[in-house]
């Protein structure tokens, strides 16, 4: 098999988010020939279809950077029940213009993180409906929802607690068999 390349996208850009230390947690986690990187969604011009004609360059970047991924992995927060803004203007992003989608047909997952109990599922739940309509072939088993984050990470960002450390691994493991089918 050969090197797989995954993107993993952060739902939140708040300097200290809490799902940037869970991805960063989770790429270390991924084995030899499956290289995992943020792709930074920050900077994005929020999407307006007036621009698909002359896009910004920040959209033309993500779109070459985004279409030559193996994989995705969605690692997000929950902003009012649903996905945080920045997320979805970078889905949209990619998705234009019709008929051009960078995400088309490839495999992904989503990883939902809240410092409640309810572990962001809204926003897992509603991000995987825009995945589903872009045709990004999204695990469904198993689901990972990271909640009570804050007593999970330590002052370094790094995992803490042994059940959450073996359920990401075999959530990777899970997610490495998924793409491997692709």
């Amino acid at each position: 098999m050969s090197e797989k390349t995954i993107g993993v996208f952060v739902g939140s850009t708040r300097k200290d988010s809490f799902s940037k230390k869970i991805a960063q947690n989770v790429i270390d986690l991924f084995p030899v020939g499956f290289n995992a990187q943020i792709i930074d969604i920050g900077n994005l011009e929020l999407y307006n279809q007036d621009y698909d004609d002359m896009p910004p360059t920040s959209w033309v970047t993500f779109r070459e950077a985004v279409g030559k991924l193996d994989a995705f992995l969605f690692v997000t927060p929950e902003h009012n029940r649903s996905v945080p803004a920045a997320l979805k203007n970078a889905i949209d992003i990619g998705s234009r213009p019709y008929g051009k989608s960078v995400w088309n047909a490839k495999p992904g997952a989503v990883i939902s993180v809240s410092p409640g109990n309810l572990s962001a599922f809204g926003a897992n739940h509603h991000l995987r409906q825009s995945l589903m309509f872009l045709n990004i072939y999204t695990m469904q088993q198993p689901e990972a929802y990271i909640g009570d984050v804050t007593n999970v990470l330590g002052p370094d960002g790094k995992i803490t607690s042994e059940n959450t450390k073996s359920f990401l691994k075999s959530y990777v493991d899970a997610f490495v068999t998924w793409i491997s089918h692709f």
